[in-house]
């Protein structure tokens, strides 16, 4: 589960992550469970800081800068975000329980 803090509708934020995919995996970087935490900060009148942690698969999966990189993208989609800061951390580490059960079904784990 993803947690949430703050009066900014963090659902278009997560909406836009939607469209970021692993590019090694036909999954969505939120339902394969590489975000745990994304939340925001007031800036100013309508500005907002978006703060989002991810992890990748494996520590050694090269794909990270990709992945920020895309997800930064998709996240400027969103109105009233004036700052984002992406970091990729290791812990915790992800595993496949983090996955929502559309990824596993898409992926045939069942």
């Amino acid at each position: 589960m993803i947690k949430t803090d703050g009066p900014f509708d963090l659902d278009q934020v997560l909406d836009q992550l939607k469209t970021v995919f692993d590019p090694e995996l036909p999954v969505n970087v939120v339902d394969l469970g590489l975000i745990y935490l994304c939340q925001e900060e007031l800036l100013a009148e309508g500005s907002h800081r978006v703060e989002v942690k991810m992890s990748m698969t494996a520590p050694g999966c090269g794909m990270g800068d990709v992945l920020k990189e895309d997800a930064r993208t998709a996240i400027q989609a969103v109105p009233g975000v004036s700052d984002i800061d992406i970091e990729l951390v290791w812990d915790p580490p992800w595993g496949q329980d983090r996955m929502s059960e559309a990824a596993k079904l898409q992926l045939g784990m069942y």
